[in-house]
């Protein structure tokens, strides 16, 4: 197998910032797959990252496009729809990495599609902020994927990771990548929650004590939710994150935080909403995690 054609649904942030990247290397063997107004107003208008426009190939449905490898960027509440967006491009030996927050897009895209390799994946200490005009970007971050345990790298991954560094992007093939995984939701559930309730940026997250507090006990209710499920998280995990909050803009934001104040639906379901439904389930209290879900969906509700 080799990475001939590669695909990507989901412009937001993220995906804004790493299908720049993969156009600028791989031209019109990159495609973003999207349809109807999304595809005509991408067409015409291009996306810009930091006031630069690009315009990459838009694969319609329908369209032929046999894609080696699918990165997949979007919201966990929009992952339904992609996946069935995403059928015509799928073959036997597609790959598909999910770049979603939260611990359950892998599991979504396996069920939809049994025979295809489907990675776990993430995007950390990425700085980009989605605005009216584009999406600003001061840090491209890394990709961390692979497969639950990569001890011994597979073929698939050992050419993902070619394919992207190909394109410029930073990529960590972790040794336990369900470690990772469950570590980065452990910042979301702190970080993106608490910023979208307390509407802060980076730099009042870490200065504020009261909101750090808050930012602290909610990360260590998934500490708790990882020790029964067998997990290696710690409480050290959580204090690397809220020390890492300074290396970010000050004035840099969460993607929950920008939800909010654009008026969007959040993913407060995948964060807290999750929490919740694993700690009924392993017999872990959430109190922290509840509140924080009815304070985000009451938000929402009142926008």
């Amino acid at each position: 197998m080799e990475i001939k054609k590669a695909a990507m649904i989901g412009l937001g942030a993220i995906g804004s910032v790493y299908g720049k990247l993969l156009h600028q290397a791989y031209g019109d063997d990159f495609a973003v797959i999207a349809g109807g107004a999304r595809a005509r107003r991408l067409k015409k208008n291009g996306m810009k990252v930091n006031g630069q426009p690009f315009f990459p190939s838009v694969a319609e449905p329908g369209a032929e496009f046999a894609a080696d490898l699918i990165l997949v960027c979007v919201k966990n509440y929009q992952l339904d729809q992609a996946i069935e967006d995403i059928r015509g491009f799928v073959g036997p030996g597609t790959v598909l990495l999910p770049l979603l927050n939260g611990v359950t897009a892998k599991t979504r895209l396996k069920r939809a599609y049994p025979e295809n390799e489907v990675l776990n994946g993430l995007s950390i200490y990425i700085d980009a902020v989605r605005t009216e005009s584009g999406v600003v970007n001061t840090k491209d971050g890394v990709i961390q994927f692979g497969e639950d345990d990569n001890a011994v790298l597979s073929p698939e991954v050992a050419l993902v990771r070619d394919y992207l560094n190909g394109a410029g992007i930073k990529t960590e093939v972790c040794p336990d990548m369900i470690r990772a995984v469950w570590k980065k939701w452990m910042m979301n559930v702190g970080v993106n929650q608490v910023s979208a309730i307390t509407r802060s940026p980076y730099g009042k997250i870490a200065s504020v004590p009261s909101t750090l507090r808050l930012f602290h006990e909610a990360m260590m209710e998934v500490v708790a939710l990882a020790k029964a499920s067998g997990i290696d998280l710690s409480e050290a995990d959580a204090r690397e994150f809220e020390a890492m909050m300074g290396n970010f803009s000050p004035e840099g934001k969460t993607s929950m935080l920008q939800d909010v104040e654009a008026k969007r639906q959040t993913e407060v379901d995948y964060f807290a909403g999750t929490v919740v439904e694993l700690g009924k389930e392993l017999k872990v209290p959430t109190p922290v995690n509840h509140v924080l879900f009815l304070l985000l969906q009451s938000i929402q509700s009142l926008y």
